[in-house]
């Protein structure tokens, strides 16, 4: 199989996972990349270099075991928010203008890595002048959704309070900040349930599939918080979740493959002819955010 992706796009990845210590994702990440085709032979040496020694050294963390480690995953994120509160507060003592610094990033520059972190470390520093730019800057301005969506959490982590309008396009959703979810647990079941259908089918017709329509999935829901289409699919009946799931799985096959195979993927779901039309629409709101997103860049 050739690489769906950029080098650069995986590297990326690889190194913020590292960095944040989310190991078992690494590891997933390099067994997926030792998969693919079309690279250099040093590229494939190093990536299994790497991923022997995490398993080596980080054996919880490798397949089953990192399941059975709920508690030392979460001692270990308490870990890194108190590290990174640590860093944010050093870096304020250091300049007095870095909030400033930091919004100016998260406002003028290009949605990417840099911008998120910006937002983390937002989440870490004190004054009311900071939830006030960031929910001025949200309902004012053309903020892509994504970004939205991670501005709205870090909002939520320092304490805000109240409703945000969020313009998109012709619609204005309207977000209560309590209610934005931290964790992809917070999410009502219905997001989750998609997912679980696409792993069914995943599992038995192409394995590697699964890995990408749970990332594309993840920033599509956070894309889409809020809005008319979030709301559908929460409304919707069980059929529902199978058409987006449906959607879903055909996006990622057809990146991945390079081939449209709408019958196959529309039996696999049992997505009607009654139901087609529904289906299309869900695969092209899918499309469109793709079209738009950092996912291939």
């Amino acid at each position: 199989m050739l690489f769906p992706r950029t080098l650069d796009y995986y590297q990326i990845q690889l190194t913020v996972m590292l960095e944040s210590e989310r190991y078992g994702e690494a590891m997933e990440l390099l067994r997926f990349l030792l998969q693919c085709q079309g690279q250099e032979e040093r590229h494939y040496e190093e990536w299994q270099s790497l991923l022997d020694w995490l398993v080596a050294a980080f054996p919880y963390a490798s397949g089953s075991g990192e399941s059975d480690s709920s508690s030392r995953q979460e001692e270990e994120e308490l870990q890194e928010e108190d590290m990174a509160r640590v860093l944010a507060r050093s870096k304020l003592e250091e300049d007095a203008d870095y909030p400033i610094k930091l919004l100016r990033k998260i406002m003028e520059e290009p949605l990417s890595e840099s911008t998120i972190l910006a937002l983390e470390q937002l989440s870490y520093l004190e004054g009311e002048g900071i939830d006030e730019a960031l929910s001025h800057w949200l309902q004012q301005s053309n903020v892509h959704p994504l970004l939205q969506f991670r501005t709205l959490q870090t909002l939520r982590r320092r304490g805000a309070q109240g409703s945000i309008h969020l313009v998109r396009g012709s619609e204005t959703a309207v977000v209560e900040i309590e209610s934005v979810p931290l964790q992809n647990e917070e999410f009502p079941p219905q997001i989750s349930q998609v997912l679980e259908r696409v792993a069914e089918q995943a599992e038995v017709h192409e394995p590697t599939l699964y890995y990408f329509a749970q990332e594309l999935w993840g920033q599509f829901v956070m894309s889409i918080y809020g809005s008319r289409d979030y709301r559908t699919l929460l409304e919707g009946e069980y059929a529902m979740l199978d058409i987006w799931a449906g959607a879903l799985h055909q996006m990622v096959s057809e990146s991945l493959n390079g081939a449209r195979q709408e019958e196959e993927t529309r039996a696999m779901y049992g997505i009607t002819d009654s139901m087609r039309f529904q289906f299309e629409g869900a695969y092209r709101t899918l499309k469109g955010f793709v079209k738009t997103s950092l996912l291939d860049k």
